[in-house]
């Protein structure tokens, strides 16, 4: 589904990714990025959606390479992102908002992300209002209209507490399998990671240091003294 190939971004003589390698394959699995302050995981997703320009190496979406492709190509063609900090309209109503999007993208079927996100309760109240988990949520919509066939998410838990975290990442393993998505996840919330991921990449100082099943990255001794045993 996704390939990053060699990927490197530079700002001056710092390297914010250095030569990352990462390939998450098939539909219907959740892959979360995890790693230290500082690490590029955020720089990663923006340079997968066309945010920012790499210095170097590629990004191919279903074997295409789509390095110099715009945001809105990319949108249009499955790949869709939510964001660190929520990116919905305050002043609008949660089904304004909805609307708005799904016009835009020709995508008549928006009663299915109001089911599967349980925004039913919300629709009619501004969304600056509602509480901040529900934001999350309506963030995650956004992003689901269109049915996107690669879903990347930027800390969806941060705000949250662990057990809201948890039970968001819990409905999107659910989510992502029951409409056969790929999903990349970058999260600070390891606990989370690791009960709902498929796969765990760890990047540290931008550069790519494991990737494998929740067991394996828990035990690996890298990630350990890189990330873990701060983190614990």
């Amino acid at each position: 589904m996704l390939e990053i190939a060699n990927l490197s971004v530079s700002y001056g003589r710092v390297r914010a990714l250095d030569g990352v390698e990462i390939a998450i394959k098939g539909a219907g699995a959740l892959h979360g990025i995890i790693g230290p302050n500082g690490a590029g995981k955020s720089t990663l997703l923006d340079v997968v959606t066309g945010r920012r320009s790499p210095s170097g190496g590629a990004v191919r979406y279903r074997g295409k390479d789509v390095t110099r492709k715009s945001v809105a190509w990319r949108r249009r063609h499955g790949m869709a992102r939510s964001f660190q900090r929520t990116s919905i309209f305050q002043d609008l109503t949660v089904r304004e908002q909805l609307t708005l999007i799904a016009r835009h993208l020709g995508d008549d079927r928006l009663g299915d992300v109001i089911e599967v996100m349980n925004l039913g309760d919300c629709l009619d109240e501004k969304a600056g209002r509602i509480a901040y988990g529900v934001q999350r949520r309506v963030d995650v919509a956004l992003a689901l209209i269109g049915r996107p066939e690669l879903l990347l998410m930027d800390e969806p838990g941060a705000g949250l507490s662990a057990e809201e975290t948890l039970n968001l990442f819990l409905h999107l393993r659910d989510l992502v399998r029951d409409r056969g998505m790929a999903a990349v996840v970058v999260e600070h919330d390891v606990d989370a990671v690791f009960a709902c991921c498929d796969v765990v990449t760890v990047l540290d100082l931008g550069r790519h240091l494991a990737t494998g099943a929740p067991a394996e990255i828990r035990a690996d001794a890298r990630v350990i003294a890189a990330y873990l045993g701060s983190a614990a």
